[in-house]
């Protein structure tokens, strides 16, 4: 008889990060080729991703509650899907901002940071495709390392775009509008590395 196949833990955490990826591709296509006309129907696909990755997550918890042994404990095991859950809905919430505040334009400034938050959750898919072999992976902590910097370089572009866009605008309205994007930008870029602070921590406490 053959022995069921557990749920994989470690492929579910992936799968999740998977939809933070889509969901940065997705923010990073639509501001570059921006069409205020399409945001509602931009802002209908990019919660489908959203929704999509809450009921694989609930589907996860549900998977967990039911386990006798696993993995990881299971506070790491719901730490890491409860953060990466996090950067997915930050990345949503980019475009509900936009939307919120009737952004027309794109500022150049946003483009740069999207193609960080793009960079940044390719890098921390990278890391989670790793995580079932963090004891020998000869690449998770340059992952790991890499997702540190970008989120660096993301805190960089965020006080630069903010300290350029009150130098250069004289509209109180467009200033709250886009410091508050701004932020909820580079909010994306520090739920990445929460995401992967939570890895470290797990890889210390099992190695």
């Amino acid at each position: 008889m053959v022995k069921k196949k557990g749920y994989d833990y470690f492929a579910a955490l992936a799968h999740l990060s998977g939809y933070s990826s889509q969901a940065a591709e997705n923010l990073h296509r639509i501001l570059k080729s921006f069409n205020p006309a399409n945001l509602q129907q931009m802002m209908a696909e990019m919660h489908k991703i959203e929704h999509t990755a809450d009921l694989e997550h609930h589907q996860l918890l549900e998977n967990l509650a039911k386990e006798f042994i696993t993995p990881l404990e299971r506070e790491d095991i719901i730490n890491l899907a409860q953060e990466i859950d996090q950067v997915t809905d930050a990345i949503e919430d980019v475009l509900i901002k936009i939307y919120m505040f009737n952004i027309s334009e794109i500022r150049v400034e946003a483009l740069a940071l999207a193609e960080v938050i793009k960079d940044c959750t390719h890098a921390l898919g990278d890391a989670l495709r790793e995580l079932h072999n963090f004891k020998k992976s000869a690449v998770i902590k340059g992952n790991l390392i890499e997702i540190n910097r970008l989120e660096e370089v993301g805190d960089e572009l965020y006080t630069k775009a903010v300290s350029h866009l009150y130098r250069n605008c004289q509209d109180p309205i467009k200033n709250m509008a886009w410091t508050e994007t701004f932020s909820c930008m580079e909010k994306c870029c520090d739920y990445c590395e929460h995401v992967a602070d939570v890895m470290e921590s797990i890889i210390m406490k099992n190695t």
